[in-house]
């Protein structure tokens, strides 16, 4: 029997704390097929074998600690000082043609930045975001959901993630970018090609040259949207720095909140609690966003940092300017804390804390919901189209995602645009 990708040779004893400085041993690979198909078994084996932090692969030949324990996530996340996002001094260390590097790499923006450049950049954002108008977006998402809904509904099938949820949360997001659609064709596909790994590169550059276009347009005719605060912004961002505000939140505002959008309706449709009568079930939708928020979140794996010099948490010694990653899915599944209640329960790790916390968490909570509750309201009796165990999970060391979401239900008469 041959040992899983994800698994410690046989004859290993478990030991309390494994170190990741040492690199001898068998790193844990989140990149496999295997790991995506059941990542909490992995992060389990992970915790009886080295605690709270793990050694990882986030691609061949890219080490890295996981960390497993909430209470350890919750520390290194309030702490920028010792635990700072930006990635300079590793990224020398990593080849350009390394598959993560487009999601992992410096850029002038929050994300990457520490100190006072993230201070420049977080005030920027944080009051571009603030500026979205959630009352009027209930209106934009059924403007945009009710179309995509009427474009399979009358065949008695769709998949939820091509069909809807990914064009959904990209065209929800353009409008609140004011991102014209000739501009965001170029946008989707460039993000694809880096979330994928494939031909990353160049869907990097595609991506910077579409975001160029679009602020350079917003600078000479401004409007209300995120673009236009950003540039308005008194930290006075530069063209440079403007792509690299954007890519931070097509990156967050597409991918993630996809996956948010068909987990939770997965949820909903596979849990009895939920799914005796989608419109009539005891839970809301909120309900399920919270829970799976909690148990399966988009990112599972993220939220970087790099020490600047070896530094011992909980008994163990992490390497200096190595990727230090955060397992939102791990922590907030952590025996420490799950007390398997998630109604109302916002003690999960998936907005992320600290001075990184996500700062569109509102936005994204309301789109979530609004695009749920549009295609149940639309389509009551959805149901899977095959049995949960065949659905596949797309390999990735960062995200939580399944390759698609087939349904079926009745044929229905197209919705009326209101």
């Amino acid at each position: 029997m041959t040992t899983p990708p994800h698994a410690a040779p046989a004859g290993v004893c478990p030991v309390p704390h494994g170190s990741p400085i040492g690199t001898d041993g068998p790193r844990v690979r989140l990149y496999t097929e295997e790991f995506a198909a059941d990542p909490h078994h992995a992060y389990r084996q992970m915790r009886r074998q080295y605690g709270s932090l793990a050694p990882v692969e986030l691609a061949p030949g890219v080490p890295a600690t996981l960390v497993i324990g909430y209470h350890t996530a919750v520390r290194i996340l309030n702490d920028p000082e010792h635990f700072p996002a930006d990635p300079r001094t590793w990224q020398q260390t990593v080849p350009g043609e390394c598959p993560i590097l487009p999601m992992l790499e410096w850029r002038p923006n929050a994300l990457r930045s520490a100190g006072l450049e993230h201070l420049r950049y977080r005030e920027a954002n944080l009051a571009a975001v603030a500026g979205v108008d959630l009352h009027a977006m209930h209106a934009t998402i059924e403007r945009v959901a009710i179309p995509l809904i009427n474009a399979f509904c009358q065949d008695g099938a769709a998949d939820l993630i091509s069909q809807y949820a990914f064009p959904l949360a990209f065209a929800v997001l353009n409008e609140m970018l004011g991102c014209p659609a000739d501009i965001g064709q170029q946008v989707a596909t460039g993000m694809a090609a880096i979330f994928e790994g494939v031909n990353a590169d160049k869907g990097n550059a595609m991506l910077a040259d579409a975001l160029l276009e679009l602020t350079t347009r917003k600078r000479k005719e401004p409007g209300d949207d995120i673009v236009s605060r950003l540039i308005g912004h008194s930290v006075g961002l530069d063209d440079v720095e403007m792509i690299h505000q954007l890519v931070t939140l097509y990156g967050a505002g597409i991918e993630p909140e996809q996956n948010l959008i068909v987990n939770t309706l997965l949820l909903m449709l596979t849990d009895d609690r939920f799914a005796g009568n989608l419109l009539g079930g005891s839970l809301s939708t909120r309900d399920a966003l919270d829970e799976v928020l909690f148990t399966d979140p988009p990112m599972a794996n993220y939220c970087v940092s790099y020490p600047r010099q070896p530094i011992l948490i909980d008994g163990t010694w992490l390497p200096a300017h190595q990727p230090v990653v955060i397992s939102m899915s791990a922590c907030n599944n952590d025996p420490a804390i799950d007390a398997g209640d998630y109604t109302d329960n916002r003690s999960h790790l998936a907005w992320s804390t600290g001075p990184h916390a996500c700062p569109a968490r509102s936005a994204a909570y309301m789109i979530a919901q609004d695009a749920i509750d549009q295609l149940l309201d639309a389509l009551p009796e959805l149901r899977l189209a095959v049995p949960v165990n065949q659905l596949s999970w797309r390999p990735g060391p960062f995200h939580r995602a399944l390759v698609s979401l087939p349904v079926t239900f009745p044929k229905s008469p197209p919705l009326n645009l209101h």
